[in-house]
């Protein structure tokens, strides 16, 4: 985990250098403490998070800023005014038009575009009006700008590849999934230049090797994936209407909507999942902020010692006697003001009912979205499969699936983003040679069975979803 960095208020960053020097640690902390050599790795896959992104010199390889993350707040101004410029609601006039005589669903997106301050585009934006060195290169085609895959692989290889893949580059926004290329409309639009981005390769492909200096012999890289496609690949969800479901820092729903691309439908966005060769598979996503960050900062500020704790703290009392919490510790991209906060608290409520309040946030969360998916994503979905570290927690996981009705399986191992890319180069490699292969390997730990029926959560998510109301625009 690298320590993020707050050089001015609402801003996020990274060091390179130090993710650079962390990433290859941990790769020879870990070939070194399962015994082997690095002579014997035959490949490596990277998963890495998605949206937080870099740019540098072609040729001389410096960054001109350090990595902006994608909960960086610098762009909050630019947001503001193009979501209320008169020229955006120009182009939903024109799109709305398309859509309506063609029938495309190319056109659905754009008819309803909005910014946000999570999305890459308008923090790039932000990086050519404000930074001078960038601007400049840009305008003599020497600036270069990469997420955290592409940086890693352009040192990797001491600059030899300049690349990243298509599940990495439909995360950014800033990719047109429906003509799998970097979108000229949008570029123009906020005056990016068109001539910073890398090749697109796929998931699952020879990208190159590392450079033998760096870990003393060339180790082939396989795979470069985005961390949610990649626990979507790690959990075997390769049918249309496997559902995977991450809780770590966020949560994240995908739908594997196979050769079907879906438009953007309001909190849902399409993504490339992985391309494999001639294969091309399509999700929808929705995201759900401050899951593992509340439950981090509630024993931060000593609600309990052990995580481990907090399902049985929830399931010690009946309910939460009326407390809500309401999530906003992170930067939410429809409301930057949102607080996070207590509500309904009185002079009973002690450390469990703060904890189970901040349990069922969760759980009431994966309800609203969940019903969201079954209502817009129009495929029957198959099984539900759950990862991350908070997917560890009993009341979470049994709240979810009572107030879904559904089956919820829980793999034996939780970090499932970096078994997708072991998968993934394992496939290019010829380690294994078939995805039924790969899911002979799969173990279910735990099968979570709806026991309640939803309706007797009705009062308390009513109570919620009346306590989130009061909490915008803070």
């Amino acid at each position: 985990q690298v320590e993020s960095l707050y050089p001015h208020p609402g801003w996020v960053e990274l060091d390179p250098e130090v993710l650079w020097s962390q990433f290859t640690a941990v790769i020879k902390e870990t070939v070194q403490a399962a015994g082997l050599h690095m002579r014997q790795i035959a490949s490596l896959g990277i998963s890495t998070q998605r949206g937080t992104f870099i740019t540098w010199h072609k040729y001389t390889g410096k960054p001109f800023h350090n990595f902006i993350s994608w909960q960086d707040l610098r762009s909050a101004e630019l947001v503001n005014s193009w979501n209320k410029s008169l020229l955006l609601k120009v182009i939903h006039v024109i799109f709305t038009v398309l859509h309506f005589l063609t029938g495309n669903d190319r056109y659905l997106a754009p008819s309803f575009l909005t910014f946000s301050t999570h999305q890459t585009s308008m923090k790039l934006s932000w990086v050519f009006k404000n930074i001078p060195e960038a601007e400049e290169a840009a305008k003599k085609n020497n600036c270069c700008f990469g997420t955290v895959d592409t940086w890693l692989l352009y040192r990797l290889t001491k600059g030899s590849v300049y690349a990243t893949d298509y599940s990495n580059a439909s995360s950014t926004g800033i990719f047109e999934p429906f003509t799998k290329c970097w979108s000229h409309t949008l570029c123009n639009l906020l005056s990016i230049p068109m001539s910073i981005y890398p090749p697109v390769k796929d998931t699952s492909f020879n990208f190159g090797s590392t450079d033998s200096e760096i870990f003393g012999v060339p180790i082939p890289i396989m795979a470069v994936v985005a961390d949610q496609q990649s626990a979507m690949f790690g959990e075997c969800c390769f049918h249309p209407g496997d559902v995977k479901l991450t809780m770590g820092t966020g949560g994240f729903w995908n739908v594997n909507t196979g050769e079907h691309l879906f438009a953007s439908r309001g909190s849902l966005y399409p993504l490339i999942g992985w391309k494999i060769g001639k294969e091309v598979v399509y999700l929808i996503e929705g995201s759900i902020s401050d899951i593992g960050t509340a439950i981090k900062w509630a024993q931060d500020i000593e609600l309990f010692t052990n995580v481990d704790e907090t399902a049985e703290m929830a399931k010690s009392i009946a309910d939460s006697q009326g407390v809500c919490f309401i999530p906003g510790l992170q930067v939410s991209g429809d409301d930057p003001y949102l607080c996070a906060s207590f509500m309904g608290l009185n002079p009973s409520t002690n450390r469990n009912h703060l904890v189970r309040a901040i349990l069922e946030s969760v759980a009431f969360r994966n309800k609203l979205l969940y019903d969201i998916i079954v209502k817009k994503v129009h495929i029957p979905l198959r099984t539900i499969r759950a990862d991350g570290g908070v997917s560890n927690n009993s009341f979470v996981m049994q709240m979810t699936s009572d107030l879904i009705n559904k089956e919820i399986e829980k793999p034996a191992n939780a970090d499932m983003s970096s078994l997708g890319a072991a998968f993934l180069a394992g496939l290019a490699s010829g380690f294994w040679t078939d995805k039924k292969q790969l899911m002979k390997l799969r173990q279910i730990e735990a099968v979570f069975e709806p026991q309640k029926d939803s309706e007797e959560y009705r009062p308390a998510m009513d109570a919620w979803l009346q306590a989130m109301k009061h909490s915008p625009h803070w």
